[in-house]
């Protein structure tokens, strides 16, 4: 990613970065050049899942980013982990995915809800990387409408038994903890809903085969199942030990996971952006590059601006969650905008690539299948839609079912 712009104005400047986070920026950019970027095609069409980036990425401290220094973490902005995740995922989408849902899905729950005492057992493993985390909400009918979860957990003494199944769960197959939902009061739909923890290993708990995806293909896509699973009663997320709460905890979660999708959303934006000029000035036709035909100039300056305006959005939502201030309408605008931008720049990548972008010889064709899930996962984008002009009436004071 250019530093400067032909002005002669930082980058940075743009985005208001101190000192500490350029030094980053420039740190995550070395680490995904190096360390992410050159095997991630390999990875993509081997569909093998990247332990080796998941170890440099431990080595890094990227999975323990922003969770307190008490449980393992750094203690860093949100805005240090979209970085992050933007750089790791503009050299290797699968990778990024693994990361985001890894911190955001998966770890997230536990730091904000969890007890003490969960917090104390569950964090340090992840926060080292050495679990990974995975999120169970989806089901075959339960997707957008969360409230329709089937997964059924009933109270036997001191021990919950769950029976169900959750479906397209990223990490699920590698993870080393999961949290998931589970009704524990039928009839009463969302509010019916809990959150529970369970490790790998556990009886009763277990992984389908790998997903064969479009994208992301190295990433780890499983349909989770539970089979008389039986956890202690302590193994229910919630501080006070109550049932009911996971719907909200997982909503609220949610909001969080899609500044993580802007973000890897924007990385692979950025990556069908720089290798759009490099080919346009490589590429020759009629006696010059094709970068000096007006039709792939205009291509090029379209990319470019709508990823500049993603890159606002994403980071101004990630600055006011690091200032506490209300965040939910932002961060669905920035998933739907970065979503949307990624999709349109891959596709663009592609265009100007011709014939050769249709090929595994070049990236873009790999940045093109990636792109897609970023319009679909962890809320599509009609979703996002909804979500904003809910928030945007009840700011003004509408009140829903009135």
């Amino acid at each position: 990613m250019p530093t400067t712009t032909d002005a002669g104005v930082r980058r940075d400047d743009i985005y208001e970065l101190t000192e500490e986070q350029r030094d980053w920026q420039a740190t995550l950019k070395e680490f995904a050049d190096k360390e992410i970027a050159p095997p991630a095609a390999r990875y993509d069409q081997a569909g093998e899942f990247p332990w080796d980036n998941v170890k440099k990425m431990r080595e890094l401290g990227l999975f323990g980013l922003i969770f307190p220094e008490q449980y393992g973490g750094s203690g860093a902005e949100t805005l240090m982990y979209v970085m992050a995740v933007e750089e790791v995922s503009r050299a290797c989408a699968s990778t990024g995915i693994t990361l985001a849902a890894h911190v955001s899905l998966g770890t997230v729950p536990i730091y904000l809800f969890g007890t003490e005492a969960q917090k104390r057992k569950f964090l340090p493993r992840l926060c080292s990387g050495e679990h990974l985390a995975a999120f169970g909400l989806t089901e075959p009918e339960a997707g957008s409408d969360a409230g329709g979860t089937k997964t059924r957990a009933v109270k036997d003494g001191d021990q919950y038994v769950i029976n169900g199944r959750k479906i397209y769960i990223t990490n699920g197959g590698v993870c080393g903890t999961a949290v998931f939902t589970a009704v524990t009061a039928a009839g009463f739909g969302a509010r019916g809903i809990s959150a529970f923890i369970v490790e790998k290993g556990t009886p009763g708990f277990s992984a389908g085969p790998p997903e064969k995806k479009l994208g992301h293909r190295a990433s780890n896509t499983v349909e989770l199942l539970f089979d008389n699973l039986r956890i202690p009663k302590d193994n229910l997320l919630d501080q006070d030990g109550r049932e009911g709460n996971g719907f909200k905890q997982f909503m609220i979660t949610l909001d969080g996971g899609r500044i993580s999708i802007g973000a890897m959303s924007l990385g692979i934006a950025q990556a069908a952006l720089d290798s759009a000029v490099k080919y346009a000035m490589n590429r020759r036709q009629f006696g010059k590059p094709i970068g000096d035909f007006q039709a792939i100039q205009l291509l090029l300056a379209e990319m470019a601006t709508e990823l500049e305006a993603a890159r606002l959005l994403v980071y101004a939502a990630a600055r006011l969650k690091d200032r506490g201030a209300p965040f939910t309408r932002y961060a669905a605008m920035a998933k739907l905008k970065a979503s949307t931008v990624a999709m349109r720049a891959a596709d663009a990548a592609v265009q100007i690539h011709g014939g050769a972008g249709y090929m595994t010889d070049h990236p873009v064709e790999r940045y093109f299948r990636d792109a897609k899930l970023m319009e679909i996962g962890e809320g599509t984008s009609q979703i996002q839609k909804l979500l904003i002009a809910r928030e945007l009436l009840k700011e003004a004071g509408h009140v829903f079912g009135s």
